[in-house]
């Protein structure tokens, strides 16, 4: 058996392409900094990440007025004349754009904009004729040249999914055996989300819909994975086909909360009657008919004793070495405060994603002349934060427009080990929220002192909005502050 999700946390939208025996997909990052993380794995089940697309200021501008939940959406990735392709929009600066690089680690090419290219949502695929089709939630079409951005002609509208569902989006389209398959999402990204597909004889259609749309949809089911959408498909190299989506685990009673984001989840797919059937999408999942590997997740602890921050760590909308080192005081990460506090979109900010239900996060902070601590953040709107400065320890929440101080005691000089320690909420009713946040700090001896308890459906989906989920890490929200670990580790519910 294996778990799904496959890669769990906000790892959204997910696109995939198998290259010989290895696979590689990539995920949306929205505000974050750097964009487009691309994992890679020989069996589907376990990803590695070894990268970032979108690594370099040239390749992603976010302006600091980039709202949340703005910014990078939904890429496509693609294996094609010896190269891989990706495209995707920017909805903050520009629109859609391709980037390419012969090894998917990077580095990757800087962007060729697509100025004719409306829409979200891209996709790309190659006809026998070595046309380039770039299709967009819509659903519409148009043939580009991806080595330039120019486009051919003019967007030409494709089947857009059942008559009245909304948001017909994140469009693929494949050659498999004798037609082009057009499959789609549909529904919106919430509790009706669904995927749905056609079928054509050329990649411009016309396109015949499949009669058992949607062929993945949770919708109105009491499933523990909700919000399905958003597939890719690939086929193992033993012919099997499997395809890639995302999900939501949301807990609590009523409406169910998710605080996790979107994930992403692994379902395999067969073919009758020429029409794709998915099989059953459930937290644990039938073996593959391939060997299983080992995983790699991101290592528990970062004691930033490397030169540059390992890959999962994410910033908001930039990172610049002036106020983000890990050189300025070798084995530490040196933070310089630019926003005030959690609230501002220019604060200093290095996190990772929460991406077990229950958790525990811990960092050994020291203040130089500053103020800064632990977050756990939403948005600039919903976030709850344990802060030191001046000899004081204290917890911040921020839920819509109310700042408070929940709580607060004096410390003593010198460094002090904050902590998140996340945990399920007992379910006593239908109006229990779907986790407790546990923010305190520790003695000398490890012992735990809880400064709070907090109500985690705040910082969910469902109260923020949007399109991420909870990001746990480090600021600045004045002066300089210096991190000499963190540690972050998955407990058992």
């Amino acid at each position: 058996m294996f778990a799904n999700p496959v890669i769990p946390g906000f790892h959204p939208d997910p696109s995939v392409c198998r290259v010989g025996e290895d696979y590689y997909l990539v995920c949306s990052t929205f505000e974050y900094f750097p964009g487009v993380p691309i994992f890679h794995s020989r069996d589907l089940v376990h990803w590695q990440q070894i990268g970032n697309v979108l690594d370099r200021p040239g390749q992603l501008r976010l302006p600091v007025d980039t709202p949340s939940s703005a910014g990078i959406y939904a890429p496509t990735l693609r294996h094609h004349d010896g190269r891989f392709w990706l495209i995707v929009t920017n909805v903050s600066d520009g629109g859609n754009l391709i980037v390419t690089a012969t090894d998917p680690a990077g580095p990757w090419s800087d962007p060729v904009r697509l100025p004719g290219v409306g829409g979200i949502d891209p996709d790309l695929a190659w006809d026998d004729d070595g046309n380039c089709w770039c299709t967009v939630a819509g659903v519409s079409q148009i043939r580009i040249d991806p080595h330039t951005g120019e486009t051919f002609g003019v967007p030409q509208q494709l089947w857009s999914g059942t008559p009245g569902a909304k948001a017909p989006e994140a469009p693929h389209l494949y050659r498999i055996g004798e037609f082009w398959y057009l499959m789609i999402a549909e529904g919106g990204t919430e509790r009706g989300h669904g995927v749905s597909v056609a079928r054509g004889s050329t990649p411009a259609g016309p396109f015949e819909p499949c009669p058992a749309n949607p062929i993945l949809s949770h919708r109105s089911t009491d499933y523990a994975i909700q919000n399905t959408g958003h597939a890719d498909l690939v086929q193992a190299p033993d012919g099997s086909w499997w395809m890639v989506l995302l999900g939501v685990r949301p807990g609590g009673g009523t409406p169910g909360w998710h605080v996790l984001g979107r994930e992403t989840f692994l379902v395999p797919v067969t073919f009758v009657d020429g029409w794709p059937v998915v099989g059953g999408l459930s937290p644990t999942m039938a073996v593959p008919p391939w060997p299983l590997r080992p995983g790699s997740a991101p290592a528990p602890r970062d004691d930033f004793d490397l030169g540059e921050l390992a890959p999962e760590w994410l910033s908001l909308r930039s990172r610049s070495e002036k106020t983000c080192t890990t050189r300025e005081q070798p084995g530490w990460l040196t933070l310089h405060a630019v926003g005030s506090s959690m609230d501002e979109p220019d604060v200093v900010f290095v996190g990772r994603r929460q991406q077990h239900p229950s958790c525990v996060t811990r960092v050994l902070i020291d203040l130089a002349d500053g103020r800064g601590g632990l977050a756990v953040r939403m948005d600039e709107q919903h976030h709850y934060e344990i802060e030191v400065a001046d000899g004081e320890v204290s917890v911040l929440a921020r839920i819509g427009p109310l700042r408070t101080v929940v709580a607060s005691q004096p410390v003593a000089a010198g460094p002090l080990v904050v902590s998140a320690h996340i945990v399920p909420q007992p379910q006593n009713d239908a109006r229990s929220g779907p986790d407790l946040i546990r923010l305190g700090i520790e003695d000398a001896a490890g012992v735990l002192t809880t400064l709070a308890e907090l109500d985690g459906r705040y910082l969910s989906t469902e109260v923020a909005g949007g399109f991420t989920g909870r990001v746990i890490g480090m600021y600045a929200g004045a002066g300089t502050v210096h991190f000499d670990w963190f540690d972050y580790q998955p407990l058992e519910i």
